[in-house]
């Protein structure tokens, strides 16, 4: 029978973006399986994964050899609920920061509406900004400003140790703070449901002339934070897309001269 545990590692998921140096797989893999974490995911690596990546991983290989690996972060979230990023510095993306101690809770939390992923950067950039906009929060481990740069295993093992602390800990009081801080409902939206309403708004957007010559940037920021926070079921988008469909079809005839 399968445990709490196995059932709640199966739904959250380590992904790494863009790593530079192969070995980093490997020490970030034995980091997840010292805390019972087994689902690691690999975007775009620079270097496949080699004898150094064995070495490093020092008996965790099996999380390497089972690893998928994706061509973009879109796609290695598309099914998840929750998408959290690891981050060092603050950006001009605007999201929830959040403590590593919060961000297993709620993570963990999160997991019953569907899979969650933790996601970090490459060792030398970290997350893009617009790799950062796919994402829900974005974590900071609280490290000494004088000399704040992690390992990125490092930063796996700190995430990886307060998911297993969260996992271990008082599971009523976790559903309490589930409840104050309001994660994902059952039922949420996936992240690629998401990702295609907010293309479609974009393009909505685009069509009707509603940022009157200015850069969209910032109102695609704010709508999409918006949207984040009410927390959409299937339902919802399903409604909200066929509205902007409706939109768009208004905006084309008006443009071709043509009476809705």
């Amino acid at each position: 029978m399968e445990t709490l545990l196995e059932s709640t590692d199966r739904d959250l998921r380590i992904v790494l973006v863009g790593t530079q140096h192969p070995g980093n797989i490997g020490s970030a893999a034995r980091a997840m399986k010292t805390m019972g974490l087994s689902r690691l995911v690999l975007v775009a690596p620079e270097k496949a994964p080699d004898r150094d990546t064995q070495a490093m991983a020092a008996g965790a290989d099996d999380l390497v050899a089972a690893a998928p690996v994706f061509a973009s972060l879109a796609e290695a979230v598309a099914d998840c609920r929750w998408v959290l990023g690891c981050t060092a510095r603050s950006r001009r993306i605007q999201l929830e920061p959040l403590h590593p101690r919060d961000a297993a809770r709620r993570a963990l939390a999160a997991t019953a509406s569907g899979p969650v992923a933790l996601v970090f950067g490459r060792e030398r950039t970290g997350l893009e900004n617009d790799e950062l906009q796919l994402c829900h929060a974005a974590i900071h481990i609280p490290s000494d400003p004088a000399f704040s740069s992690l390992n990125l295993a490092a930063a796996v093992q700190v995430l990886s140790y307060e998911l297993r602390c969260a996992m271990l800990g008082d599971l009523p009081a976790l559903q309490d703070s589930a409840q104050r801080t309001a994660p994902p409902a059952a039922g949420a939206a996936s992240h690629a449901e998401l990702e295609g309403l907010f293309g479609q708004l974009a393009e909505a957007l685009e069509q009707i002339d509603f940022h009157k010559g200015r850069a969209p940037d910032s109102a695609m920021r704010k709508l999409r934070r918006l949207y984040l926070r009410a927390n959409l079921d299937s339902a919802d988008v399903r409604l909200l897309r066929g509205v902007l469909a409706d939109t768009q079809r208004m905006a084309r005839l008006a443009g071709q001269g043509e009476s809705p």
